[in-house]
């Protein structure tokens, strides 16, 4: 297995994240060569949602597309609460290096044995390279899911405990730091390992460190019920799909947040967030044209002399993306409440962005 992978990569999507192919074949879906706006890419591809995307300060497209609730015909709205997967992982690595700068921790090359001692491999196991998909270790979403369906409750410390036990019976999935594998495995422990070191519950941290300095009054650990009244309802195929056990995508997919608050954490991860020393280490570097690759929390995208840098998220009924491209001080935030399980959309308007949008 490469550790790059094709733009147009084959998306294994989970409820919780986006799981990348390393098919170099060329992807079949891709956006008509006559379409010359993104309303028009948007609504070609049965995009449901909020979609915002800026360029040089400018807003392309600011709007909703779609019902947020189709019984009550709520629209879709700048400060209406969606669900956003995976996309919580930028906040759990941007933790991490909030732990790093309040001296918490020293490294990220520290390894989990130095916090767990009976972690299995802890000592071959970096925070980098979890935060990065490659540590080896397993994924645990599928077994989580499972147990729930059979009426069993598995909070983060069971979880936890479970995944130690995988490692255990089988062992790593690949050697830390040989390959790389995106799993939500590694989220789960970095969320507990900012409790841990911080002592403070993971989503307290993020609000005090995050949310409220930044003013991101619409972020919130995801229930696991949505509030009709202030939340997008989640779609399948058109009918309702917004329940799920949100302790199982503890700090890999928990959140649920605003498009609004999305836009002030994106802008604020594209300016001054991170240190320029911090960014060097969380951002993907070298990365040939026509290639994605993992950061620390981040994907890095190149085309041509064009970078993305971005992350999405699949959970029961929803999915999203948040991205920026520095070269046009390009902003993207894409909330949807219609679950895609092919990843055919976000493929779509990727594809049409960087080769179209920002090119």
């Amino acid at each position: 297995m490469t550790t790059l992978h094709k733009r147009l990569v084959v998306y294994m999507v989970s409820l919780l994240g986006l799981f990348t192919s390393c098919s170099k074949e060329d992807d079949t879906t891709s956006p008509n060569p006559n379409d010359t706006t993104i309303e028009t890419v948007l609504t070609d591809s049965g995009f449901q949602g909020y979609a915002i995307v800026t360029k040089n300060g400018k807003d392309l497209i600011r709007q909703g597309f779609g019902w947020a609730n189709q019984n009550t015909e709520l629209p879709q709205g700048h400060n209406l609460g969606y669900r956003i997967g995976s996309v919580t992982k930028t906040l759990t690595a941007a933790a991490i290096v909030q732990l790093q700068r309040d001296g918490l921790i020293q490294s990220f090359d520290q390894t989990l044995g130095e916090f767990d001692t009976e972690f299995p491999n802890g000592d071959q196991i970096t925070i980098a390279q979890l935060l990065a998909h490659q540590s080896g270790i397993p994924e645990y979403q599928f077994m989580a899911e499972g147990a729930y369906e059979q009426g069993e409750t598995l909070d983060e410390g069971t979880i936890y405990e479970l995944i130690k036990e995988l490692i255990l019976e089988n062992g790593l999935d690949f050697t830390p730091g040989s390959n790389k594998e995106y799993c939500n495995s590694n989220y789960l422990i970095a969320a507990l390992l900012v409790e841990q070191v911080s002592g403070m519950p993971y989503h307290e941290y993020v609000q005090q460190k995050i949310f409220n300095p930044l003013g991101m009054s619409g972020s919130y650990k995801g229930t696991d019920e949505i509030d009709i009244d202030t939340h997008a309802q989640g779609y399948l195929n058109g009918s309702p799909n917004s329940s799920y056990p949100m302790d199982i995508p503890f700090g890999a997919g928990d959140f649920s947040s605003t498009p609004s608050d999305m836009e002030t954490w994106t802008n604020a991860v594209k300016t001054d967030w991170f240190t320029e020393a911090e960014k060097s280490e969380v951002f993907a570097k070298d990365v040939p044209s026509g290639y994605v690759d993992f950061g620390l929390g981040w994907f890095t995208n190149q085309e041509g002399n064009t970078t993305m840098y971005w992350h999405g998220g699949d959970i029961n009924g929803y999915w999203s993306m948040i991205g920026f491209i520095p070269e046009y001080d390009a902003t993207i935030v894409l909330l949807s409440n219609q679950q895609d399980d092919t990843g055919t959309q976000r493929n779509t308007i990727i594809e049409y962005l960087l080769t179209t949008t920002f090119n």
